[in-house]
């Protein structure tokens, strides 16, 4: 056994980070700051998607967070069917191997889509450093979800078949939620192999007794308003073409409804045209994107939260982040009665749930929490509580503690003391 004498170092090789805003990049950011407080070294390496992400390429490198961050600079041009995806893996494969060279890191550690752990793999493979692979989300049922291929095409499968081919050759899987490590069961990969590293949140940046955003509410005319929102991205299985629907419900019912949707993404144009067919301009308010930093001060306008996907195998799957954040603001929610809503919600506990795709019982579970004060305090209680006791991230990521000494085979110490974090990155 050999002595480890500095602390464990991992590159991260992902798919893209800070400074984008994503809830991929959040949770990244959430790990290494886990990982920094345990004494280890996190170094990240984002792969050429990182650039086509409109963040270009300022820097080879930088630090973020404390975090030190390289960037691979390979160009993706317009191509023969994946002859790009090729590009992608070839160019970080190289960016891998130099930066290998320059940290010299205990472990890889690729977190998906599959175009970061192939590359990962021929590296790993060549110059002896294990690999763990983290499965964020099912990327061949998301692009499902959002209409780019069907669950018969070639795309689909082809995908689906190297994700899995992944996980029998990494030395160790994590996945967010156990719904993905039931899907990987099935496919044959040993229970033994697979952990879970829930999402987490930062309970400094989202505080139940943050201040509200005083421009944002005068601006909106939200005084006296009672205020349903929505915080994410408009991808087209989240459902908000539902929730429009059920407001506009609710406002035959209630004159003091108003609907807050922030973010942006592929369903923004046809919302907008939906809230204009349904005479809705003035009951509907499409904040945009807003800055993280204002992210708290968003939710503090709002009285219920919303979060009505669609049932499909990507949200039958897959946790989402959002109604995490939510309950770390000690706000009450609505979600639909997904797989990847009950990991996190207990109907009548932590929130409440209706049948997915179902409008009226949407409406009328928003208009119960808008009028019954008790139940909604309860509910806000119970979610803060929860999430507080079970999902920071310092106790989500105690689960790369073991996972990290299986990969390596138990030849370093990974269980060291906390430290702090002015020890520095490299």
């Amino acid at each position: 056994m050999t002595t480890q004498t500095r602390p464990l170092k991992i590159l991260h090789i992902l798919d893209h980070s800070l400074p984008m805003h994503s809830g991929y990049a959040y949770r990244s950011d959430g790990i290494f700051q886990a990982q920094r407080k345990r004494g280890w070294l996190p170094v990240a390496l984002t792969s050429p998607k990182h650039g086509m992400t409109g963040q270009g390429y300022p820097h080879k490198e930088e630090t973020i967070d404390g975090v030190r961050y390289y960037r691979t600079e390979t160009r993706i041009r317009e191509a023969l069917p994946l002859q790009a995806e090729w590009r992608i893996m070839s160019g970080l494969a190289r960016r891998i191997r130099q930066v290998i060279e320059i940290e010299q890191p205990d472990l890889l550690h690729a977190h998906s889509p599959v175009l970061n752990v192939i590359p990962a793999l021929w590296v790993g493979w060549k110059v002896g450093i294990p690999i763990v692979y983290e499965i964020r989300v099912s990327w061949e049922d998301t692009w499902a979800a959002r209409g780019r291929y069907g669950e018969n095409s070639w795309k689909y499968r082809l995908v689906r078949s190297l994700e899995t081919w992944a996980c029998r050759k990494a030395d160790q899987v994590t996945v967010i939620c156990r719904g993905l490590k039931d899907d990987l069961v099935k496919r044959g990969i040993s229970s033994e192999k697979v952990s879970v590293v829930f999402n987490g949140v930062n309970a400094d940046d989202f505080k139940a007794s943050s201040a509200r955003d005083e421009e944002y509410y005068q601006a909106w005319n939200l005084a006296g308003k009672r205020v349903i929102g929505f915080i994410g991205s408009f991808f087209r299985y989240e459902g908000l073409d539902l929730l429009v629907h059920a407001v506009h419900r609710l406002t035959a019912r209630r004159s003091d409804v108003v609907l807050l949707l922030v973010g942006g993404g592929e369903m923004e144009a046809e919302l907008r045209a939906q809230v204009k067919q349904l005479r809705l301009e003035d009951k509907v308010v499409m904040a945009g994107r807003i800055a993280h930093d204002r992210i708290p001060g968003m939710y503090t306008l709002v009285d219920v939260l919303a979060y009505p996907r669609y049932s499909s195998r990507v949200t039958e799957l897959v946790t989402p982040l959002k109604p995490l954040e939510a309950m770390a603001m000690g706000k009450a929610l609505v979600a639909s009665d997904v797989g990847g809503h009950r990991e996190l919600i207990q109907h009548g506990n932590s929130g409440l749930l209706f049948p997915p795709g179902n409008v009226a019982a949407l409406a009328d579970q928003l208009e119960l929490l808008l009028a019954d004060e008790p139940l909604r305090q309860k509910l806000e209680r119970q979610g803060l509580l929860w999430v507080r006791r079970e999902h920071s991230w310092d106790k989500t990521t105690a689960v790369y503690c073991d996972v990290y000494a299986d990969a390596l085979g138990k030849k370093v110490d990974v269980r060291q003391p906390m430290k702090t974090l002015e020890q520095g990155v490299r």
